[in-house]
């Protein structure tokens, strides 16, 4: 009798309540991984952020270049230089 109420416990358990887990986690795993709408919000604003700071950047070089001919400014940007290790060592020396 105690045989068959241990049986009755453990056989679901093992078929149905382990895999069940085991699922249940990889499906929280999987839609962690994505990302919500809360986070491509954020990152739309950041990349806003960034692209006005640049656009602010550029106006502050263009305005100091008209006061001092011979600046050059110390950031690499996609026209001027490739985005090498040479040339960020360069940036860091001259820092």
């Amino acid at each position: 009798m105690e045989d068959a109420a241990i049986a009755l416990v453990v056989i679901p358990t093992i078929f149905l309540g382990l895999p069940w887990l085991i699922l249940h986690h990889v499906t929280k795993w999987k839609t962690a991984a994505t990302l919500t709408n809360d986070d491509e919000r954020m990152l739309a604003e950041m990349y806003e952020l960034a692209r006005r700071l640049e656009d602010r950047m550029d106006t502050v070089e263009r305005l100091v270049s008209q006061d001092n001919p011979s600046f050059s400014p110390r950031r690499l940007t996609h026209e001027t230089e490739d985005y090498t290790a040479e040339n960020i060592r360069r940036l860091e020396r001259n820092r």
